[in-house]
Order: structure tokens, then sequence, then C-alpha cells
């Protein structure tokens, strides 16, 4: 089987040369001319001193453009390291510095303040913007096709994704070919994609979920793309009609239920939703399929190992569950310190081996060796279970864990409670540092609009499903809990700004 990224790909998405994307602007491109573009983009990226191995860093806007620059990496026999567009100079100069990469590409309106970043590092630097503005645009426009694709091999790196880094430094998750190839063939074949398909793409493309998960699976399959800039709910409304499946984050069902022409008629000729990289809440699972008649299908997945489990297509899509492992993915709940595996039912470390799972961390083989028990398992530092009927649920982080009194409190299970109070939009909890407790459990809550509700009115509600030491000894109504690109909520920074709270 091809285990080359680029040439399963392009042979998969131009079997019939057919509308590949399409932007809300009425812009669109075919399978064929993507594919064009994206040769070019490897000539160009080879003439640029581009050799197998190199990295190639790019903080741009997502457009098709986008899309070609990281199909002709791969195609140049390169690593593409995509950026998070929101990281400031300080930021994209620390991924620079520890990938080095032979090429950046950035924003044009970056220009000033990134060239003396790529100079410092060597790197050459070249710009590319979402109106096909900038100087990679213009060589893409300039080079000529027929430019033969560089043999690789499924171990060779594809792609280097850096983690988030809310604890310590970020680590560079070297992800190859045969990962990203095992795990969108996977997809497509668990989530029933098809040529006809046509994916609603809302999301950024400097994660696994937006660039690997839904562009992958979309080209893959030879299906089309509904290609959005971002979730903008009045352009999301007005293209589903078109759509037969859409994937999102939490937050974007969220705000489609918050608008009333979200109807079951509009989504009459949609066959699947999906939501992932952000916990789901039950609130929003049921009255989403109150509304429409589809049950979100949820599914679970990491930085360094692409999507690890998903509720079914056919069969139960429980709440609060993120289902089965996938197909030649294997999962097991361990002792965190010792790596036992534990029973049905047992709340352990979510541990993970198969081929979507990444080779390691750049240039970190100790920290790399931390994460994998010796029989080769990765040990991901989420908190699940698996329940009898062999769902698995994730309770939380291993470094939310929240330890009061000397037991254990799960944030997930008091979350659920909170948000199953009529008139909560969502909540969080932590545990922050207490005089007495070590950590006192915390919740932070965001009511809907027009709700008025109390801390007492809270914890009146919760007190007769937990025990005392999971109740909660502070709650903070806030407006909005803070979230990162992908919808994830930041406790860390819940923790930070409020680590004075039991302070006498």
């Amino acid at each position: 089987m091809e285990q080359n990224l680029f040439a399963a790909l392009q042979s998969a998405a131009t079997v019939r040369d057919r509308t590949l994307a399409t932007t809300p602007d009425g812009r669109s491109v075919t399978s064929v001319e993507m594919f064009s573009m994206a040769r070019r983009c490897a000539r160009v990226l080879v003439e640029l001193g581009v050799r197998p191995g190199d990295r190639v860093a790019a903080q741009i806007d997502k457009s098709l453009e986008a899309i070609a620059l990281y199909l002709g990496t791969v195609a140049a026999g390169g690593v593409f390291l995509p950026l998070n567009t929101a990281y400031t100079r300080q930021e994209v100069a620390f991924f620079v510095g520890d990938a080095e990469p032979r090429v950046l590409v950035a924003t044009p309106v970056r220009s000033e303040e990134l060239v003396p970043v790529a100079s410092e590092e060597e790197a050459h630097f070249e710009t590319l913007g979402a109106q096909r503005d900038g100087t990679l645009a213009q060589r893409l426009v300039e080079a000529e096709d027929g430019f033969e694709p560089i043999a690789r091999e499924g171990d060779d790196l594809a792609a280097i994704l850096y983690t988030s880094g809310t604890t310590g430094r970020s680590k560079g998750a070297m992800l190859t070919h045969a990962n990203l190839l095992s795990n969108a063939r996977a997809l497509v074949d668990y989530w029933h994609f098809t040529g006809d398909d046509v994916l609603l793409h809302a999301l950024p493309i400097f994660h696994t979920h937006g660039l690997f998960v839904a562009t992958n699976t979309s080209m893959l399959s030879g299906g089309s793309m509904l290609f959005h800039p971002g979730f903008d709910p009045s352009q999301v409304l007005a293209d589903l009609p078109r759509a037969t499946a859409m994937m999102g984050v939490p937050t974007f069902y969220t705000r489609l239920l918050a608008r009333p022409e979200l109807t079951r008629e509009l989504v009459a000729h949609v066959r699947l939703f999906v939501s992932g990289s952000a916990p789901l809440s039950a609130e929003v699972h049921r009255e989403f399929e109150e509304r429409t008649g589809h049950a979100i299908l949820e599914r679970y997945g990491m930085t360094e190992t692409n999507m690890i489990t998903s509720n079914p297509y056919d069969g139960e899509r429980r709440s609060g569950t993120v289902g089965f492992p996938l197909p030649g993915v294997e999962v097991r709940i361990a002792e965190p310190e010792t790596g036992r595996v534990l029973d049905v039912g047992e709340i352990g470390v979510i541990e993970v081996r198969g081929p979507n799972v990444f080779q390691g961390y750049w240039r970190l083989p100790e920290k790399t060796e931390e994460e994998f028990r010796d029989d080769g398992w990765f040990v991901t530092g989420d908190l699940g279970v698996i329940d009898e009927r062999g769902y698995v649920s994730i309770v939380g982080r291993e470094k939310d864990l929240i330890i009061s009194g000397g037991f254990n409190v799960y944030p997930a299970e008091v979350e659920a409670l909170i948000d199953a109070i009529p008139g909560v939009a969502e909540s969080a909890v932590v545990g922050l540092p207490h005089p007495d407790f070590g950590e006192g459990v915390t919740a932070f809550v965001a009511l809907k609009p027009g709700v008025s509700l109390g801390e007492a009115d809270i914890e009146e509600a919760v007190a007769g499903d937990l025990a005392r030491f999971k109740q909660p000894k502070r709650i903070f109504l806030v407006r909005a809990l803070p979230r990162n690109a992908m919808g994830k909520i930041q406790k860390a920074e819940l923790r930070e700004t409020h680590s004075g709270a039991f302070v006498p």
C-alpha cells in the first residue's frame, strides 16, 4: 500500500477532476488545479534550497494557497511546520530557533517583525497572503508544473506540530507519512467518507484537527470542501444546505444553537456532524439532537497521535464518551505511576499504541523516552476509563487532577453536574491552593443569556450528587471561559489568575 502521503492524496483526489474546495467569496479550485499548484510550490521550495527532511515553517492565514504549501512541502520531501497565527514574534522565534527551518513563510503584514527572525536562523523568508498576495504567491504564478515529487517512505517525517506548551516549553511532535496516512484511511472508512461528500471546513489549519483530520480525510476520499476562512455562524448556516458533513469544536455547535435558523430542514442534506479538540457538554449534545435530529459524533485525538477513538457512525453515540478505539489502534487504561493495566471501570491514564502514534519529540530524546512505556505504549497524560461496553470516557488531564484533603477529584465529574443545571452554559473546575486541604475545588461557571443564578443555587444543585470533598469550595460566575484557538478551556490561566482565592 502506498506510504507516500503526497502520492496517496494526489492519486485519490484526482481520480476525477471535480471541485476540491470552494470559498465563501465564490473562488474554487478543482483537484487537478490544487495538485498542480502543489507541485509548482514544491518546485519553488526546492529552488529555495529545501532538501528531503528540511523543515518549512508557515505562519499564514487559511487559504487555498496555504493547503498547496502544505502539500508542496511534502511533495518536495520536506517537513511541514504549521504555526498558530496568534503566536507573537517571540514565540515564532522560539519555534524557528528550535526547528531550524530552511524556509519561513508568513503573512505579508508580519514581514517587518519576522524577517529578522528568519535571518538570525539563516532561513529563507517568503510571504503568502489570503488574497493570493505575497512573494510566494508570485513565485507560484511564475513556476512551471511538471515537478516530480520526491520519493519518501512511510517512516520519513511529513510534519512537526508543536504542542501548546501550557506546562513548560512547547515540544515538536514528529509525524511521519505513515502516521498521517494510516489515520486518514481509518477515518475515511470509519466515518463513511466517499467522493460524493462535501465537507464544511471552518477550522484553522495550523492544528491536527483542521489540517490532517479534515483536509486529509476529505482529499483521501476524493470529496470536496466548502472552505471557510474561519467560523462565521452566518456563513456556516448559509452553506450547511450544500454540505454532507461538518467537523467542528464544541463552541461551533454552541454558537449554532444560539441561532434560530438552525433547524432540521436546514441540515436535512447533512449526514454527519463531528466534534473534537475539547469536551462536548451533554447539554449541547442533547439540545443539538433535539433541534436537528443529528447526534453529534464525538471523537478523541492528540497532536502526538492524530485520532485515537471515535463514537460509532452506526450505533449509539454516547454523550460523555469518545467512543471506541479506531481500527488498528489499541487503547488501555493504566496506573500512572507503575503502568499496571487497570480493569474495566477503573480510572487511570490513557495509553495508546498503533500506526498513528508519532515518532517522538523533536530533539528531545529524554522527553520522548519518558512518554513511552518500555513495551512501546504512548502515555497520553489524559485520565480516562473504559466501561463494560468498551466506550472510552475522558475524565481530565492528569495535571488537572485535584487532590483535596487527600482525596482525588476528577474535574469532569463535577463539570458534568454543573453543566446539567438549567441555565448554565458551561463550566470549568480546577484545584486552587488551599491552606487546609492542599487544593480547594473551584468552579468557574458561565450562564446562558438572561439567566440569573447565584453561587448558592449552584451549590445546592450539585450537593445531593457529590461527596462533600468533591463539592466546590468556591464558585466564580464569569461571562465566558478562556479558550485557545481550538476551543479548549485554558485551565492553567484560571489557576494562575485565581491562585489566591483561598489565601486568608
